[in-house]
């Protein structure tokens, strides 16, 4: 797994020397974008308007802009040497429940595992948290910017998820959603029937079942094309929108009916079957 941040854990006195691998990867399909005239691929350059060249990377600097046209320039020296804990350490704050965070703070999750010599405080760490159920808020920089994160077990290894910051989660009051229920009445039964619906979808969790059916039919489609096939796809059911409260409330009945589970029919099946009998 490839490396892309190297530092260590730390947890009150003690530091654990770890390496950070990103835990997931995007399954992409990727185009290159062509000239339509020839379909020779577009290069993107870097270029440099007043010197009217283009620029090498190694020519290139970083820069703030404080004013429009006016930068201060920041070498990689002088990130290097900000006086930030969080830039060499993951930085434990606070041991707290996984559960008390709202799924909206999370972002990319990495893998940790030890550098050598490392083994064991990171054992002690990880079979600590396991035991007391318990994650580690965390700061941490990488690419420049500090990170709030979470520390927690994924199976039998630690990692760290990137979190955002409180001001960084925009407020969904501006969507008026708390004042609907004074412009539109809900009745009881149509509650209970979507509480129904819910309890007949209402499955475990196992991500091996869903799968990514727009990426599918796209490799689909570039096969077809690659081999020379026509591609015919069949016409798609436009589902109508409910237009009033009857309609809402039969479409609920009967999507409840089509997701009863199979196995709470089979079980009623055989009790019919008694009750005909007697």
């Amino acid at each position: 797994m490839q490396t892309v941040w190297k530092g260590a854990i730390s947890f009150g006195l003690l530091n654990v020397p770890v390496k950070m691998g990103a835990a997931t990867q995007r399954e992409n399909v990727s185009f290159r974008q062509l000239h339509k005239a020839c379909n020779t691929p577009i290069n993107q350059k870097r270029f440099c308007p007043k010197c009217g060249k283009e620029v090498p990377y190694e020519e290139i600097t970083r820069g703030y802009e404080y004013e429009p046209g006016k930068f201060v320039l920041i070498s990689d020296e002088e990130l290097e040497a900000l006086p930030v804990k969080s830039a060499k350490y993951i930085d434990i704050v606070d041991f707290i429940l996984l559960s008390d965070v709202d799924p909206i703070y999370f972002d990319k999750t990495y893998y940790l595992w030890p550098e050598k010599g490392g083994e064991k405080p990171y054992l002690i760490l990880r079979d600590a948290m396991r035991e007391t159920g318990k994650a580690a808020v965390a700061k941490v920089t990488l690419r420049n910017k500090e990170h709030l994160c979470i520390v927690r077990l994924v199976e039998d290894t630690l990692a760290v998820c990137m979190m955002y910051f409180e001001d960084e989660i925009r407020s969904s009051a501006e969507l008026g959603i708390a004042t609907l229920q004074d412009k539109v009445q809900v009745r009881p039964e149509e509650r209970e029937m979507a509480k129904k619906l819910i309890d007949n979808l209402t499955e475990t969790f196992e991500p091996q079942k869903y799968h990514d059916a727009y990426r599918e039919e796209l490799l689909a489609l570039i096969r077809a094309k690659v081999a020379g096939q026509d591609v015919v796809h069949a016409e798609e059911t436009v589902r109508e929108p409910a237009g009033n409260v009857v309609d809402l409330m039969e479409r609920l009945r009967q999507s409840v009916e089509a997701t009863k589970k199979t196995e709470t029919k089979q079980k009623r099946t055989p009790a019919k079957k008694k009750a005909k009998q007697a």
